[in-house]
Parts: structure tokens; sequence; C-alpha cells
């Protein structure tokens, strides 16, 4: 149970005055529903005002403080597009303020015409026109209050002012409870840090160079800790030793030998397997390195000893191309491989749960629906969960209701992972990492366009598909966005759509499930030629027809993903291409990342230079996101403070007697601060 200290931080945003119905969804669309998520939802950024007298004064790009006295408004000719109010300044220099969606109402409320207001905001130029978009500020008094340091920048969604977000801000951190502190006494006074309270409030001010880094060292504390009482549960309980006779895998009738970073992960696993200890265990590979074959030998391991094994998929599609690829390899074996999804009924269904049962089916592929409560296991002893399933332990302690004893765990994953936030995200696991290649797999021809071609690689394109050949578009975005120039997937399909008709299918996360496998099986299929995407393809179905990719404005995707995409041609033995298109003004960084991809197909490699590109500050936006499995802690945080807060985690629970004592039940509070408290659950639970 949460310790009752906490209770405040953990109620919802509509305690907080002004909070209601209204104000509350747009809140919810930045992951704010109770005071802790506002209280931690820290400044982007913090900005200075010059006050200037005349627009002359002002230098592009610069944040400013203006009188200004409106003269005009302006509405749009459509309703995407800005609303803007002409203004001039004290000798009749015209500026236009503008606003785009929902806060043009505001606009007609905060600037009556012939009403001198003061306005704060980033002074920038529209063609001849000087503007500033959505001023941060709008006063009728005197604008002086405003040319202050550091006034923080928060992130906004539509429907929030950051006057507004500043003021929930105010009242959450009014509401922080006098916490016990969690961090080890030495490191605390090594780092000089301020108490928790006051790295929040100091955070917010950006007025204490260590605050931010004791927040991020929090999580990350937290989560070490959370991930080793994983670990030492795991150890506790009580497994099936698995001991294969290799009367199975003698079987197998592969096409070439193991590599010898497949064979030594076989035995890594093998040697797992026959301890009593659950194995826990993740498979690290990149693209096309041969995961499938790995995790097949080790499902047959445990058919050998007479047991039973699952594959958990995250998706259908690739449910299914998961049955049919390891039905086929196994056929020589004999054993009985099933597939088991939410879209099995009747019957078929019926059947099925009656083999898991009686023990006729010997492995199972599928998605979420082979843990449900209606599927009961004979003798269920492996689990291999494949692709973005990060082992979880609800999702460990579901499994473990459905063997006999708790099951061995093979996590797989195609993402090449830095070794730092290989500890972050899967500390609890031991890594096997599958760093070679099969033989055969041919290099992919990499090569970077100017996006300025764009016509000549569309009909680059159209003699590829003529050639019977198919061929992957990939856009930064799902739609076009007023305030920034980026490609956008539903344009460019509308658009290739209207050059190859009926050829093009598009892809995006925002499409329900069932439309989205449709498009996919449409295009694996072979009745589609060109399938337009977001990086919603990075884990896809294999198309060994598909040859060739594109990807737009490359310069906004990261390394990793750039490399993840690419993976998805090149499946088969034929030459493959992949064509990354950049824009004109594209960074130092992002020239770096275009040379690497086109000089490298190490993902390991990738993998690390992303971070280190990414590590050193640089805002990615549209380009990144989801990297990790923190909130507060940055890349270039986590490179820094993991190890300490590794070890730090390390001593509480080999030194300083885990979870009780003093320290221990602050760092319980710390657990549950971070809604990592699974691991006291677990704690608890034995």
């Amino acid at each position: 149970m949460r310790p009752e200290i906490l209770n405040p931080l953990f109620v919802e945003t509509d305690a907080l005055d002004g909070v209601g119905p209204k104000l509350r969804k747009p809140l919810e669309k930045l992951g704010l529903t109770r005071v802790k998520d506002v209280a931690y939802h820290l400044p982007e950024r913090f900005v200075t005002r010059r006050p200037i007298e005349t627009l002359d004064e002002g230098s592009e790009g610069e944040q400013v403080v203006i009188a200004l006295t409106p003269t005009e408004h302006r509405a749009a000719r459509n309703q995407r597009g800005p609303y803007r109010v002409l203004a001039q300044d004290s000798i009749g220099n015209i500026c236009a303020l503008t606003y785009f969606g929902r806060a043009s109402y505001t606009a007609k409320k905060l600037l009556p015409v012939g009403e001198k207001r003061w306005v704060a905001g980033r002074l920038d130029r529209y063609g001849d026109m000087l503007q500033i978009v959505h001023p941060d500020h709008v006063l009728e008094e005197s604008g002086a209050s405003l040319a202050r340091l550091c006034e923080p920048v928060y992130a906004l969604s539509e429907g929030l002012t950051q006057p507004r977000v500043a003021s929930l801000v105010a009242q959450a951190l009014e509401r922080l409870p006098d916490l016990p502190e969690w961090i080890e006494p030495g490191q605390f006074d090594k780092q000089k840090w301020p108490s928790w309270s006051d790295a929040l409030k100091l955070a917010h001010k950006g007025e204490h160079e260590g605050a931010r880094d004791r927040l991020a060292y929090d999580e990350l504390l937290a989560n070490s800790l959370a991930l080793m009482l994983v670990r030492a549960d795991n150890r506790r309980r009580k497994g099936q030793a698995l001991k294969g006779n290799g009367s199975l895998r003698d079987k197998l009738q592969l096409p070439y030998e193991l590599t010898g970073a497949q064979a030594r992960s076989v035995r890594e696993i093998e040697g797992d397997l026959a301890q009593e200890a659950p194995m826990l265990r993740l498979l690290q590979g990149d693209v096309g390195a041969g995961k499938t074959v790995v995790a097949l030998e080790a499902m047959l391991i445990a058919c050998e000893a007479g047991k039973q094994a699952a594959l958990l998929a995250p998706t259908e599609i690739l449910a299914r191309q998961h049955f049919e690829t390891l039905r086929a390899m196994a056929r020589p074996t004999g054993v009985e491989v099933a597939l088991l999804t939410g879209r099995d009924k009747g019957r078929a269904r019926e059947s099925i749960l009656m083999g898991l049962m009686d023990g006729s089916i010997d492995i199972v592929v599928g998605t979420h629906a082979i843990f449900q409560d209606s599927v009961s296991y004979k003798d269920l002893a492996l689990v291999v969960i494949d692709e973005q399933h990060r082992f979880g332990v609800a999702q460990r302690l579901q499994l473990a209701s459905k063997g006999k004893a708790a099951p061995h765990t093979l996590a797989m994953t195609a993402t090449p992972i830095p070794r730092t936030l290989t500890l972050a995200q899967y500390g609890e696991m031991d890594v096997s990492k599958l760093d070679e290649m099969p033989p055969g797999r041919q290099p992919i021809d990499t090569r970077v366009v100017s996006q300025e071609r764009i016509a000549d690689v569309v009909e680059a394109v159209g003699r590829h598909m003529e050639a019977g050949q198919q061929a992957y578009w990939v856009c930064p975005m799902v739609r076009e966005n007023e305030n920034e120039d980026i490609a956008a997937a539903e344009a460019r399909y509308a658009a290739l759509k209207e050059r190859f008709g009926d050829a093009v299918v598009l892809v995006h996360g925002q499409l329900a499930p069932e439309m989205k496998d449709a498009a996919m099986e449409h295009f694996a299929s072979g009745a589609a030629s060109l399938l337009v995407a977001t990086t919603v393809i990075e884990v896809g179905v294999d198309v060994p027809a598909a040859t060739l990719m594109v990807i737009e404005q490359a310069e906004r995707f990261g390394l990793a993903q750039l490399h993840q995409l690419r993976g998805r041609v090149g499946r088969g033995s034929e030459k493959s291409t992949c064509l990354l298109l950049r824009g004109d003004d594209l960074s130092e960084t992002g020239r770096e990342r275009l040379a690497l991809m086109r000089e490298t197909q190490d993902g390991f490699r990738l993998a690390e230079e992303d971070l280190r590109l990414r590590g050193g500050g640089e805002l990615l936006g549209t380009r990144q996101s989801g990297d990790t499995p923190f909130r507060v802690a940055s890349l270039e945080q986590i490179t820094k403070l993991l190890p300490l807060a590794h070890d730090d985690a390390r001593l509480l629970m080999e030194r300083d007697g885990g979870l009780s004592g003093e320290r221990g039940e602050a760092a319980r509070v710390l657990l549950y601060l971070f809604e990592r408290d699974w691991g006291v659950q677990l704690l608890r639970g034995g």
C-alpha cells in the first residue's frame, strides 16, 4: 500500500484551483493527471526577455517585451490557417501577433483594437513582416514584470498557456510533503544536492545547477532498485530445470550453420534452462541477425524435456509471421506448433485450447491472447517475448500462474541498445548479444539524396515497381503541421496514390489496428507494391520482395530509427537500396548522422553513436521518441548518473538491509513515488 505521506501527490489535478472538465483534457494530453505529474512537469527551457521601445530595437529570434497597439484582426481563410492580429509600436512599425487553432478565441479577448497591450514573446519574421507566434504574455499594465531572468517555458497542449501552467505548477509545489532522504549519505554530501522538495522547486526556477540532476538520480535509483528486487525475487522462485537431449534439435534442417554469436547465445540459454531458478535473459540482436532460430533452439530444449513453450508477439500480423516461420523450420522435428490470437473463435479456438491443456500442442505462438484466464497449459516451462515487450513484472506474475512452476523467460529485441541504456531498461536480465550476421545477407546500398530531387526519386520508385519489386516510403509525421515544414505520410500517400493508383497503401500509428493489419497484409501478399508509412514499420512483417526504401527528411530521425527502418529491406538474398532524402537545412549533427548511415550497417555501433549525438543536448523533437522508460532523466543524465545510482541501489540491497531500516523505509517511499512499487510487492509476496 502506498505510504500515506505520498497521498497529496497522487490526488487528481482537479484538486488544483482552476482545473475543471474543460482544462483537464489538455492536461491529460500532456500526461498530467495527478498533482505529482504537474510537479514533475519541468520547464523545457528558460528565457530572459529584453524590454524594447520599438520593433527596430529587436533582433530576429530574440525574446522581447514591447508595448503594441492592435490595429486589425485578420481571420484565416480556413479552420487550419493562422489568425493574425496586426499591431503597431509607438512609432508605427507593424508586427503580426499570430495564433493557431482555438487560441484565436483568446486573441480576440486579449487584443482589442486600439488598446495598448504589453506583449512578451519571440520576435521572428514571416516573409516581409515581423511576427510573434503565440505570445507568452499579453498584459494591460506595464510589462516591466515580464522582463525578468529565467522565466520557465513549459511544454503546452492546445487550450493551455504558459501563465496557466505556471500557476498550476506553483500550486503543486505548495503541496509537496517533507519526504525522508533515500540517497546514501556519502553520495548526498559529495554531490552537494538539495533535498527532494527543494530540488523540485529549484528545478522550476532554474536556480541550482544540480537540482535536475538530483531529480534524475532519484528516478534512476528507483528504477535500479526495482530491477534488483525483480532479480532477487527471480532467484528465490522455484522453476523447472530443463535439460534437453538434442533429439529434436538434431532433426532441424537449417540451410546454414549457426553463426558464432548464435551458437554462443544458445549455449548461454541452455545453461540457464538447466538451472532450477527461472531464466530471465534478453536476446539482443541486430535486424536480421537470426534471433528466431535461437528462440526455436531454446523452445526445442523445453520440448525435449517434455514441456511446452510459448512465443508472445506484439501484433497479430507479426504473430502470424512467427508462426509460419517456426512451423516451417520445426516441421522435420515433428513438434506441434499452433497459433492463437484474439481473432480465433469457435471450434478452431476450442481445439487449440484443448491442445494446450492436454499437451498435444508443444509450442504456441500468439498475442496476449495466449495468457488470458481462459487459456490453460499442461506444463508451460518457457516463454519467449518478442520485440518491444520488455518483460514487466505484472506480466511475469501472470505467466508464472500458467505453469506448474515459474517458467523460464527469454525476451528478444531487434533494437540495438547502448550499453548504458541496456542497464537502465533491462537491468534485471542477463544479456546475450547477436553481433554477427548470417551468411548470405547482402549489405544494403545506402545513398543520401537531396529532397529537391524528389521527382526523380518518384520516377525511380515507379521503375522499381514496374520491375515487379516492392518499396517502402517513410515520412516523419502522420499529417501536416501548420507550424513546421515536416513531410507527412497522409499528404505523401495522396500524391503517390494519384501517380500509382491502388498499388499504394498507407500505414501509421493512428489507424485502427484492423485497418493497419489489413494494409500490411495487402502489402505482404504482393497485392500492393508501395507502402507509405511512419516509423510504425520499424518492427513489422518481413517482405522479401521489398528491396527499396525511401526515407523522407531523414535528418529528422535518430540513427537507431534509421537503422531499424533500413532493416525492413534486404530481408531476402537480392540487393536492396535505401534512399535517405535530406532537407536543405541540414545541421552539423544531421550531416554526421547521415554520413554514419552510409558508412556502417553495424547496429550496435550506430546505437552508441546515436546516444553520443543525442546525449549532447540536441533537442530532436519529432525525430525520436520513447527512447527510455524515464520521464525525468535525459539521455545525458542516464549516461552520467546511472552507474552511480546502480551502485547505490546495490549498496542498499547488500549492505544496508534492503527495504528494512531507516534508509530502507525511505527507499520504499521512493519506489512508490516513481511507481516502481511492484518491487515492494514482489518482496512482500516472496
